[in-house]
């Protein structure tokens, strides 16, 4: 198997084309009602196994609200590949929000997620609380049959401290929210590189979530 991809190796070019690849892959399955083919021509990065989430959000008036959020966790399809489905699934088969209609592609943002391999955190509370951090990490939570994962997004934008991003991961994986507190529970964390469009069909750029969350700490007369 080829050796999967990590975010580091995907630059802005690249990422950039990720983000538009998402937006017409959604446009296709509209017209066809079939995923698209994966495009030739892309850099070579692209071809490899890589994992991907696609978040689609409502942009009204600068202010942003998710519209469907999916993703493989896995390496299981190229990256090319797992942008097309991802981003197909996000808009129609989010289970938390209705089908996406043709209108509203003037209306959403994408945003295309690479992520890197797991890796798994210590198991005492104080190894887990050092081993995250918000800006650069990404959480799945894990026990039995359960499993939850939230983007490292997630924290910067509610501006949640780390013990606050591991029992809301302990939340999404419907597990009780102290639950990372258990050495039975696996936590893993995991960094991505993310790129947005700036506005519907606008502008791609990448995501600075560290500095996003300096920014968004400073404003509100909080450290880090």
């Amino acid at each position: 198997m080829e050796r999967p991809v990590d975010p580091d190796e995907v630059d802005d070019s690249l990422g950039g084309q990720l983000v538009r690849l998402a937006r017409k892959s959604v446009e296709h399955y509209f017209d066809r009602k079939e995923l698209m083919p994966a495009p030739q021509g892309l850099p070579p990065v692209a071809y490899r196994p890589g994992a991907a989430f696609v978040t689609i959000e409502t942009y009204e008036g600068g202010s942003r609200s998710l519209r469907g959020c999916i993703g493989f966790i896995e390496p299981v399809r190229p990256l090319v590949r797992s942008v097309i489905e991802v981003a197909v699934e996000a808009a129609f088969n989010d289970p938390r929000f209705m089908p996406m209609e043709r209108q509203e592609l003037d209306y959403v943002t994408f945003e295309v997620s690479v992520l890197s391999a797991l890796e798994e955190a210590p198991r005492d509370v104080k190894g887990r609380l050092e081993f995250v951090e918000i800006g650069r990490d990404g959480l799945v939570v894990e026990k039995g049959i359960y499993r939850g994962l939230l983007l490292p997004e997630v924290p910067v934008e509610n501006l949640w401290d780390v013990e606050t991003f591991l029992s809301e991961t302990c939340i999404k994986a419907g597990l009780w929210p102290d639950c990372w507190h258990d050495e039975r529970v696996k936590v893993y964390r995991f960094r991505t590189a993310a790129w947005l469009e700036e506005t519907p069909r606008g502008r791609v750029r990448r995501r600075d979530l560290a500095a996003e969350y300096r920014q968004a700490l400073a404003a509100r007369g909080l450290s880090p």
